[in-house]
């Protein structure tokens, strides 16, 4: 399949003129050339096959060319692939919306359909700002969130990113200001200082916060970061105090990649809004949503507006709704918990001898979710090198190299994972 292209002449172009996700023009390592990709592997134009151990930034949950995902692409391509929906509407979308309401935390049942998680977020935060203003709490346009975290790539997204040890804190003088907590500690249960210090946050700044932004119980790009759901019990209750929306982005987390389907169920609550993306079409298009209760999708309909402020031109594209349909469609028998678990208890096994390298800080395994952290930033071009020889894709970044695999990855795999883990730990 790749043999009718001229690797060196597109190479060249890409090297020269290709922007890639968070890397310098020329892009350094350079990017492998894929020319397909089938179950948890990828092709390589030179012949090789990668075991993905990214599923392809946590989206290709149930691998590539899923026979069911497939087909679902298709049979939408024949009634139509794009329609806006300002005012139109169709059928996927709306059979989706009810899907994931269904799917969701109690009382999560009004849903606005969007193309990113990063526009999933942006979507939230207006939300919060229109449901204090309508409120009668204009002056209620900030945001506790906690250190640490990461919510994407778009302005409001980044300002509720941690704000000094993040990936936009180049950006900070740019950005909104926002009220950030500390980074909940490892370990179980709520330490009283940092929730002291959370609660006193609140306090401070009650007049001024709109809603508080966690993601629960997994801090992903932000550092592969567990705490106990304890933390976000505190959250909840923090919120219901001063009447703050809790908003839980579940991007990375939702469709159980932590073990439950949502990671807020751990918590034992239900967020006022939540945003969804990324594993929610099976990594086949680009597609979130942004979830929250009726309470707030009326007071926010009912202000000057008459409407949440947003609106993008690609929102429930019927091709994505049609094979997130299809995704969600997946988790209906239950086999995904059984894997989950399955990769979890295979992680563990793999991974342990991580601990014997004298670099590794930490290595640390959350349903799947697989973790090796260094006392240094990682050498990324030695790592990256040492997992592909071992046959594995991986994107290391900070001090981190992990895995988020499909869920169909076989224990075979997952030991081939954890090798070429365990080798980039000590190239890295």
């Amino acid at each position: 399949m790749g043999e009718r292209y001229d690797w060196a002449e597109l190479l060249a172009y890409d090297r020269d003129h290709v922007w890639h996700p968070y890397a310098p023009l020329p892009a350094s390592p350079p990017p492998l050339p894929v020319v397909s990709a089938s179950g948890v592997r990828l092709r390589l134009a030179d012949g090789r096959e990668l075991v993905d151990a990214m599923a392809s930034w946590w989206t290709a949950i149930w691998g590539y060319r899923h026979p069911v995902l497939d087909a679902a692409v298709r049979e939408q391509l024949d009634s139509m692939a794009h329609v806006m929906f300002g005012g139109l509407t169709h059928a996927p979308a709306i059979e989706l919306a009810q899907r994931l309401a269904a799917l969701s935390p109690a009382r999560l049942d009004h849903v606005f359909l969007a193309d990113s998680g990063s526009v999933a977020v942006e979507v939230a935060l207006k939300a919060c700002v229109q449901y204090q203003r309508n409120s009668g709490r204009p002056e209620r346009t900030r945001f506790l969130a906690l250190a640490g975290g990461y919510h994407g790539d778009t302005m409001g997204a980044m300002s509720i990113c941690d704000p000094v040890g993040g990936m936009h804190h180049l950006f900070g003088n740019a950005l909104p200001r926002q009220i950030f907590a500390g980074r909940p500690p490892a370990g179980a249960g709520v330490d009283p200082a940092w929730e002291g210090q959370a609660w006193e946050l609140a306090r401070r700044h009650s007049h001024e916060i709109a809603g508080v932004v966690a993601e629960p119980v997994v801090q992903g790009a932000g550092g592969m970061w567990f705490y106990d759901p304890a933390y976000v019990r505190a959250l909840r209750a923090i919120a219901d105090e001063h009447g703050f929306l809790l908003l839980l982005d579940e991007i990375a987390t939702g469709f159980g990649r932590t073990g439950p389907l949502f990671a807020t169920e751990a918590a034992g609550v239900t967020p006022d809004i939540m945003c969804v993306g990324k594993a929610m079409t099976g990594g086949y298009l680009t597609q979130s949503a942004m979830l929250c209760r009726a309470e707030v999708a009326q007071v926010v309909s009912g202000g000057e507006a008459g409407c949440l402020m947003h609106g993008p031109t690609y929102m429930a594209n019927p091709l994505a709704c049609g094979v997130a349909l299809a995704c969600l469609g997946l988790f209906a028998s239950g086999r995904w918990q059984l894997d989950v678990r399955r990769i979890e208890a295979g992680l563990r096994e793999v991974l342990a001898p991580a601990l014997a390298i004298p670099a590794v800080k930490d290595v640390r395994v959350l349903g799947a979710i697989g973790v090796i952290q260094l006392d240094h930033p990682v050498d990324v071009a030695a790592a990256t090198g040492a997992a592909v020889s071992g046959g594995v894709w991986i994107r290391p970044f900070r001090d981190l190299i992990y895995t988020m695999p499909p869920y169909v990855t076989t224990d075979d795999d997952i030991g081939t994972i954890g090798a070429a883990m365990v080798a980039a730990a000590w190239a890295g």
